[in-house]
């Protein structure tokens, strides 16, 4: 049975970047369940969503947060699943304190970090991993690789075609 990836995040402000993974894991058929669990706000629902993770048949968990950005931490401090943290662009310094806090987690208890807002990539992050046990799920990826540079190149041919001054105004 294949894996599916679990995609937290602490509020519902959070969702239109969250739901970025969620559309790269659905683009390479990797199920995925969306759920609001706050670090802060509901804690003992967020330990056992993260407890849970493995016996509900997840491989992977995805935790984005903003600001002090506990969430990732804290699943990834009750589970022995990978953890995504994906940190969430807001408050007075646009995100650089939640990418602190999630990347800089304390020896013994990683998440993988990407980009502020970066939830697509932890998405195919996410894929990458399972499909470390998922041959299909490799071939997949390896498709949407090649479609990526089909596309790079695409827009090379066109850019050599139309020169500069055509290509931006086209």
């Amino acid at each position: 049975m294949a894996k599916k990836a679990l995609i937290l995040m602490g509020s519902d402000s959070d969702l239109k970047v969250m739901n970025e993974a969620a559309k790269a894991l659905t683009q390479l058929g990797i199920e995925a369940e969306i759920r609001i669990s706050s670090a802060h706000r509901v804690p003992d629902k967020t330990m056992q969503l993260a407890r849970n993770a493995r016996d509900n048949g997840f491989g992977v968990i995805i935790a984005g947060a903003g600001l002090a950005a506990h969430l990732p931490g804290v699943v990834a401090a009750c589970t022995t699943l990978p953890v995504i943290g994906v940190p969430i662009q807001g408050g007075a310094v646009q995100g650089i304190d939640a990418l602190y806090a999630i990347v800089q987690m304390p020896k013994g208890i990683p998440v993988a970090t990407v980009a502020i807002n970066g939830a697509f990539n932890a998405g195919l992050l996410a894929a990458q991993i399972l499909a470390t046990g998922d041959e299909a799920l490799a071939d997949r990826l390896a498709t949407y690789r090649e479609q990526l540079a089909a596309e790079v190149n695409a827009k090379d041919e066109k850019l050599q075609s139309l020169g500069v001054e055509g290509y931006l105004n086209a």
